[in-house]
Formats: C-alpha cells, structure tokens, sequence
C-alpha cells in the first residue's frame, strides 16, 4: 500500500462514544512524516450531518500528556462542541514534542503531522469548512505554544489561534519540560530556542492576519512570559485579546479557560462566514 496520506479508519481503531448529546470519536491516523499511526480525539456536535459544513477547533494537550487528556479531564467539552456548532479536535502531540519539527529527533514531527497531515485527514473524513476560515487552533501549556506557533508559521491553514497558560518564552527553561530533547542543549543551539520562543515571532502576523486569544492564571509561573507577549503585541498593534485570571497551572483553570476561548472561536467563525456568504 502506498502510505502517502493512507490513514487508517478501521472498526477497531474507531471507538464511538456518547458523552452528552455529542459524539466522541478516538481515530488512528497514519503519518507520513513519522512512519506510525496516532490516535486523536475528534468530538462531533449533536445532529452531526455530512451535509452540512462545519468549523473546525483544534485543541492541543500539555507537556507529558496525549490526545485523551482534554475529553477525560474536561467532562463539559462535548457540550461546546454541542453550544457552538464545530467539531473539536484533540491531537496526540506526543510526551514533550513542544509541536516543533525536531532538527534532532526526526521521529517527531508533530508541526508536520498537525498543520498538514492531520488538517488533510480531518478534511477528507468529516464534512468540514475546509480552508482557514473555518479552523482554529489552541491548547495548554505546551500545547499553548504549539498552537500559536504552528498558527503563526501555518497562516495559510488557520484563521485563529489561542492559548492557555501557555510557554510563550521557551530561553528561561533550558533544563525543564523535555525542550531539549527536542531543540538541543540551549547553550550549543541557541538560535534554535530563540526562533521557537513566540515573543519572538511575533513578525511573521500582521494586524489582522490572524484572529488571537490568549490567558494565564496569575499564579501560573509562566504568567510573567504571557504578560510580556501581550506588551509586544501592544507595541506592534496587533489586535488581540488577552487576559490574565486567578488560578494556577491546573485543569481546573483550563476547564475554565476554554469555555471563553470557544466562545471567541465561534464568533470567529461566525464572523468570516457572514464575510463569506456576504
């Protein structure tokens, strides 16, 4: 068989189950770039139908966690995805991957397999919107800054981006959270960990190229870095919105936290489909 996109969709690597009024579907996909299949979550709303298009949010784990992190530890998601009408979409992003193309383990693609490999298998499976009008990105800690890095290096295909309690400045955890088993020592490659960090990316958006959302628990140690990134961004003129509320680096402030962020999505989505219809 020719492995090129050749994803697997077979009955015992799908598992449907009824959470709610919603459908949670647990899939394997081939990936290419990495030669094995991953499994994701993707939640379909109640009164899915294939003849109908709908938007797509795709929601990234955190640092040592996997695709089934959100639907187990959050037991209201299949409600949004209910509320706002768009399938939900919870990659398996590996223990440590920071979602980056790694320059030293090549078994880990996970920008590739995200941004490219997994938007194409959803595409083709699902009745989706399928263009940048109708996706968006976000996700916790690690995978806060996964989700605005690949939105940020992947305009073409996200039209919104978010982030929870995410690592937007990776330079002051040179020791921590698996980074350089994926970036290399920071002090032989240092250039890699400053490309990587968001507060430095901040060049490749324009004013409104992208639709941002953003948070962080004030007491969450990476508050400090989601503080100084909304600065920039201010500094820039890029429009954004961004808010700091109580709690920590917990799943109780991200159960919180992406009721807001959906709500932020579904205006988005609502808005470029007005545009569009218009």
């Amino acid at each position: 068989m020719n492995k090129k996109f050749s994803f697997l969709l077979v009955p015992f690597l799908v598992l449907a189950v009824k959470l709610g009024a919603a459908t949670v579907d647990t899939v394997s996909v081939y990936s290419d770039s990495m030669n094995k299949n991953i499994k994701d979550v993707v939640i379909k709303p109640s009164g899915y139908k294939p003849s109908q298009k709908y938007p797509v949010l795709y929601l990234l784990h955190g640092y040592s966690g996997n695709y089934s992190d959100w639907i187990k530890k959050d037991p209201g998601l299949p409600g949004l995805a209910d509320e706002y009408g768009m399938l939900i979409v919870c990659p398996d992003g590996g223990f440590a991957s920071w979602y980056f193309d790694s320059p030293i383990a090549k078994s880990s693609r996970y920008e590739t397999y995200i941004s490219r490999e997994l938007v194409t298998y959803i595409d083709k499976h699902y009745s989706t919107v399928n263009n940048r009008a109708g996706r968006a990105i976000t996700g916790l800690s690690m995978g806060g800054h996964g989700a605005l890095y690949l939105a940020f290096r992947h305009q073409d295909v996200f039209g919104a981006a978010g982030s929870m309690s995410g690592g937007v400045d990776l330079r002051p955890f040179p020791d921590s959270f698996g980074l350089k088993e994926v970036l290399g020592e920071y002090n032989q490659y240092p250039e890699r960990w400053e490309e990587g960090s968001i507060v430095n990316m901040l060049y490749m958006i324009k004013s409104n190229s992208l639709a941002l959302t953003f948070d962080c628990g004030a007491d969450d140690f990476f508050c400090l870095y989601n503080n100084q990134l909304h600065e920039k961004l201010l500094e820039r003129k890029i429009p954004h919105e961004y808010t700091s509320r109580p709690g920590g680096h917990s799943w109780e402030y991200w159960c919180n936290s992406i009721k807001y962020q959906a709500m932020f999505f579904s205006t988005f989505f609502n808005s470029t489909s007005k545009v569009k219809a218009g």
